[in-house]
This record gives C-alpha cells, sequence and structure tokens, in this order.
C-alpha cells in the first residue's frame, strides 16, 4: 500500500502527517512557522526520511493554485511578510521526485469534510473556518473551486448589525464579514477572546447575525448540499440553532428544498474532529499519485 505525505501549512504551524491510500493516519509532527529558509529544509527532510510515495500541500493563502500558472505552488501576498512569493511545493517536487498535490488550507478541508466527514459522499459543499481568519472552501461537482484564483469568500460584504459600531478589524474592507466576525474581531470588540465569552448571549447573538449573513449568501451563490462550519469560535456550539434560523429568515422563503427542510442537518459543525485539513491533505496527495 502506497506511503503518502500531508501537510496543512498554516499561519503559526506546519502539520505533517504520513498516511495510507485509505487516510488512516500512522504518524504526525507539528513545527512552527517561521521563516520558509528555515521551515520548509526541516520538512521536506522529515518525508524524506519516510520515503514517502506521494504529498499533499494545503497552504494559507492567498496562493497560487491553477496548475497553468506559472507561480503554481508560491505564496502570494500575505501578512506573513517573509513567505510572500515564495515557492513552498517546488522544493519538495525537487527534492522528494514524488507527485505534489497542491491547494488552499481551507479548501482541503473542505475535501476532507466531503470525503471522511460531515459532508461524506456529497458533491457540492461548502466549508467554512471561523477563526483567527475566516476562509471558505469550495467544491463543486466534486471538483475543489478555483477560477482566476481561490474562493476569498471570508471577505464577503456583510450589513451592519443594527447597534453595532464596532470599527471593521480588516484592513481592506470596511465592513467584511471576517473584519467583523473573526476571532481577532470578537477579541478586539470585547477585551476578551471568545472562549472567556461563552456565556454572554450579546456576543453570539452578533456574532451569528454575521455568521448567517455569510451562509445564506453562499447558499445563494454555490447552492450547496451542506454547509460545514468550523474553526475555533464555531466551539462556541450554542451559535449554530441562531446561525440556522437567521440564515433561513435572510433567504426569506425564496429557496425550498429538502436540505432547508432540515436546516438542523443542512448547517452543521465539523465532523472529522479537528482533522479534516491534514485529511484532506492525504486525500489530496493520494489523488495526485492516482493520476
Amino acid at each position: 500500500m502506497a506511503k503518502i505525505g500531508a501537510i496543512e501549512a498554516g499561519g503559526t504551524k506546519m502539520v505533517m502527517a504520513i498516511g495510507d491510500e485509505k487516510s488512516n493516519i500512522s504518524e504526525r509532527e507539528e513545527i512552527p512557522t517561521t521563516e520558509p529558509k528555515e521551515c520548509i529544509p526541516k520538512m521536506v527532510e522529515w518525508f524524506r526520511l519516510r520515503n514517502i510515495d506521494a504529498l499533499g500541500i494545503g497552504a494559507f493563502g492567498p496562493t497560487a493554485v491553477n496548475p497553468k500558472d506559472p507561480r503554481f505552488g508560491h505564496i502570494l501576498i500575505t501578512p506573513k511578510t517573509a513567505w510572500i512569493n515564495c515557492d513552498l511545493r517546488g522544493p519538495f517536487l525537487r527534492e522528494l521526485n514524488v507527485p505534489v498535490g497542491y491547494d488552499t488550507d481551507v479548501n482541503v478541508a473542505c475535501l476532507g469534510e466531503a470525503v471522511f466527514g460531515a459532508a461524506k459522499g456529497l458533491s457540492n459543499v461548502i466549508y467554512v473556518t471561523i477563526g483567527t481568519g475566516i476562509g471558505t472552501g469550495v467544491m463543486i461537482e466534486g471538483n475543489l473551486l478555483h477560477g482566476m484564483l481561490h474562493a476569498e469568500a471570508g471577505h464577503i460584504h456583510v450589513e451592519r448589525v443594527p447597534g453595532d459600531d464596532f470599527k471593521c478589524n480588516c484592513p481592506y474592507h470596511d465592513c467584511c464579514l471576517e473584519g467583523m466576525a473573526a476571532g481577532p474581531a470578537i477579541e478586539k470588540r470585547w477585551g476578551k477572546k471568545g472562549y472567556e465569552l461563552a456565556g454572554n448571549d450579546k456576543v453570539w447573538d452578533i456574532e451569528s447575525s454575521y455568521i448567517a449573513q455569510g451562509v445564506a449568501t453562499y447558499i445563494l451563490c454555490y447552492s450547496p448540499q451542506k454547509i460545514v462550519l468550523g474553526g475555533g469560535v464555531m466551539k462556541q456550539e450554542q451559535m449554530f440553532p441562531q446561525v440556522r434560523q437567521k440564515t433561513l429568515k435572510l433567504l426569506g422563503g425564496y429557496l425550498v428544498t429538502p436540505e432547508l427542510d432540515d436546516i438542523d442537518n443542512y448547517i452543521v459543525p465539523a465532523g472529522c474532529g479537528g482533522d479534516q485539513g491534514i485529511l484532506g491533505s492525504l486525500e489530496l496527495g493520494r489523488r495526485e499519485l492516482e493520476k
């Protein structure tokens, strides 16, 4: 059986794993996300010692995911300045001489949920991670959505919740979903981290109102069979009933489908126990080997 490597390349840590073609994980290690010249050689050597047959990488973005783009596998403009224009995929391809699949971290998390998790067996799925930022992975007809780059649906415009005068935390936008509802926005608005505010109903009423706006927009644009909400903020599971009902209210009865009639099983928590990213990367590597 083939040995598949996986990397979940995040802004704070790099998660590396080894699995088989059925994505059974046999080994895992994490290292901090430092500068590329320090980080990448460590990861290359880790996989070299394990003689893998293929590798899947899910990377923080923005990043080039179109194989026809000469920048394919490169990190693009990012707040992590040391990584700007870094060729993340290339060193693994050259040094390990194995097939290397490459996509965004949220796209591979979406893949993980569609193959192994809460959306298992479905071909049209949205995965939203709500944590340090808000990212959206989109699968349409079984394919991860790319287009000119990749979906950046965490930055869609949202309408202000009445009475909320918080200054958007995004340096690019006046009122976008990430700037109003990601973890840093919660902390900046309330002076405490989300987990410290678990019992404050007002916090989660405002938060769920913004998330519902995003979810309603994704439903109208992508018509997914299921929406999976993950990330640290969504550990406040008391929000799920609010998000569901507010989403239905925003849709206004315009869409009538069996999925929306069963809203509790349509907008759901992640189902991979936090491993959707690494499992999706393993699946990406398996598919690359299959090609």
